[in-house]
């Protein structure tokens, strides 16, 4: 009788540590124990004689080789996703339901959909466009299979899975007075006309916040919904913003100025998935290509 065999959990639990960074939050992804998952690894190690995590900053970071053994297993997790949802039993196609927040989806994820289309022609693509908050209702309902957005709101139906990160930066027309200081602070933004974002955007909250702290009132020349708009009022010369810049800046032409932001405002840009099941095989290998695809975008770094 062969003593070597790895068990499925065993699987499980690593692709649930790496995908979440702990082993609390993997335990609630597949539904066991956090002993459980605990124990998982630690058999996986040893039957591989490797180290496969390590602890830094309280989360488990995925070393090399469980990065390595988590990409081999994912053949064997696609053909049980297929079993699961009866896929053996005709062609494998259908419809790759996707949703993000309009800055994503204009300005970002047409060129990434385009490029995996190539490479997966038998699959149907939908790409819808929402706020956060009806994003985040639709993947936990299950009406999508992934969500991109930069808005982290709690929901206990969805689960994040960030992608890029950044740390916002104000946004200047050029020969605005501020374009000679090296870092715009909240202090210089006191009597400054402001283009803002709308109330119910975390980053207009957090700036508001700073404000506050500092004694100053924002004076808004204008409020809008989306940063594309935002960008395009600061290049007409309607005033200066504070904005994330993934993925906006990139596409910006150089009508504008952009200086650091302090204190720092970091943003996150997240797959968002529904948290009572496992992405299907299809939307797991989006997911993948769009990390592939971006790991050197500009303004911002890989998670």
């Amino acid at each position: 009788m062969r003593t070597n065999w790895h068990s499925l959990r065993e699987f499980e639990a690593l692709r649930a540590v790496i995908a979440t960074g702990t082993a609390t939050a993997a335990a609630r992804r597949i539904g066991i124990s956090q002993s459980a998952v605990s124990r998982a690894i630690s058999q996986l190690e040893a039957r591989t004689g490797q180290l496969l995590f390590e602890r830094l900053n309280g989360r488990l970071s995925p070393t090399a080789e469980a990065l390595a053994l988590n990409e081999n297993l994912d053949p064997l997790f696609d053909t049980l996703t297929r079993i699961d949802t009866k896929q053996w039993s005709v062609a494998a196609k259908g419809e790759l339901r996707l949703v993000a927040t309009p800055t994503l989806a204009h300005r970002f994820l047409p060129p990434r959909i385009a490029s995996f289309s190539k490479l997966h022609p038998e699959r149907s693509i939908s790409l819808d466009v929402c706020a956060g908050d009806p994003l985040i209702t639709g993947i936990a309902e299950e009406r999508y299979d992934i969500g991109v957005m930069d808005i982290n709101t709690d929901h206990a139906g969805v689960h994040y899975e960030p992608f890029r990160t950044a740390d916002a930066v104000c946004l200047l027309p050029r020969a605005h007075p501020l374009c000679g200081q090296e870092t715009i602070k909240p202090e210089h933004l006191a009597g400054q006309p402001f283009v803002a974002l709308t109330r119910r955007h975390s980053l207009r909250t957090a700036i508001d916040r700073l404000c506050a702290d500092a004694g100053i009132e924002l004076v808004p020349a204008v409020e809008t919904s989306t940063v594309v708009a935002l960008a395009e009022f600061v290049r007409a010369g309607m005033g200066l913003t504070v904005i994330n810049p993934f993925p906006i800046l990139a596409s910006l032409k150089r009508d504008v100025v952009v200086r650091p932001f302090r204190p720092k405002l970091p943003r996150r840009a997240c797959f968002v998935v529904p948290s009572t099941s496992q992405p299907n095989a299809i939307a797991r290998t989006f997911i993948r290509h769009v990390r592939m695809s971006t790991r050197n975008f500009p303004h911002s770094e890989a998670c």
